[in-house]
């Protein structure tokens, strides 16, 4: 008896491929802790069902409680990166967190101008660790060439208003309309302003227009420290975005999420609690012994918390 050879018929029909998850590309920092940074981009974007392309803009030293020190990476090294996989990979959104330099921003803002359509999301985190000279001219390169592409800015009221009405003066704290109204003289259609302090242990997260708020929600306030919120939020609406989602809609389901990522942090080290982003692949909880059923969660209509 012969074996038989091996058969060179090709089917007529080949699988047909799954249809890919939409591509967000993230500019931000390489972050040790995990927390934040690529790290936290890549974990958030992938929690909520897209692609990211992580680009390094910056390495920074740092724990889980502060920041050390940072080496922004050279600009061509960035724009490489970038470059190299858009060629090949379409994308469906942006998210910009911390671009380590003013060389660097411009370098970023540089690519995204080629990309006008794919909408932009963009984070400005605290950055006060940052030398005097260097901070100012980060922030005066981010106004200038980045916000003009914005669709959305990111970033907590404190934050915002130092970078958006460095001058503000008045006895009461800048609204947010007020701070989309600074934004848009650079070009930036919304805002979404976080950590809004009001009375009772509240805070308030809104999103904005120069005309106007368009939504928020209003969270509990508690005393607990997190590390990686800004930057969860800001990539889970930049992978809404580029999955199709309308802007209010995406600011809520952004938001949730966030909330459910913090109430299920951890604390890997001594410092801050990090945002559990796969909160949602954990086991359900234990049945309670005496009812037999499983725990409760949080009542609906109860206010959710967020740092």
């Amino acid at each position: 008896m012969t074996a038989e050879s091996p058969s060179t018929e090709v089917p007529s029909e080949l699988p047909q491929e799954a249809p890919a998850p939409a591509c967000v590309m993230s500019f931000n920092a390489s972050d040790p802790s995990g927390a934040g940074g690529l790290a936290g981009d890549v974990a958030t974007i992938a929690a909520m069902g897209a692609h990211a392309l992580p680009v390094v803009t910056a390495v920074v030293l740092r724990d889980t409680a502060e920041v050390f020190s940072h080496t922004a990476l050279e600009a061509d090294t960035v724009v490489e990166q970038a470059r190299s996989i858009l060629e090949d990979v379409s994308i469906a959104a942006w998210k910009v967190g911390f671009l380590g330099s003013a060389e660097g921003v411009g370098a970023v803002a540089e690519v995204l101008s080629d990309y006008p359509d794919v909408p932009l999301v963009s984070y400005m985190p605290n950055l006060s660790w940052i030398e005097d000279d260097d901070h100012q001219a980060y922030l005066d390169a981010f106004r200038e060439l980045v916000l003009p592409q914005t669709e959305l800015l990111v970033g907590n009221h404190k934050t915002l208003t130092d970078f958006l009405l460095p001058d503000w003066e008045a006895d009461r704290p800048a609204s947010p309309r007020e701070l989309a109204v600074a934004a848009a003289e650079h070009g930036t259609r919304f805002v979404l302003v976080t950590g809004v302090v009001l009375p009772d242990q509240f805070i308030d997260n809104v999103l904005a227009s120069p005309q106007g708020a368009l939504t928020g929600e209003k969270f509990e306030r508690f005393e607990v420290a997190f590390v990686g919120a800004g930057d969860t939020l800001s990539a889970a609406l930049a992978a809404l975005l580029a999955s199709g989602s309308e802007l209010q809609a995406a600011v809520g389901e952004a938001l949730t999420f966030l909330d459910q990522s913090l109430d299920a942090g951890f604390r890997p080290g001594m410092g801050n609690v990090v945002p559990d982003r796969f909160f949602w692949a954990l086991p359900p909880p234990e049945e309670s012994e005496s009812e037999g059923e499983p725990e409760a969660g949080p009542a609906p209509g109860e206010p959710r918390r967020v740092h």
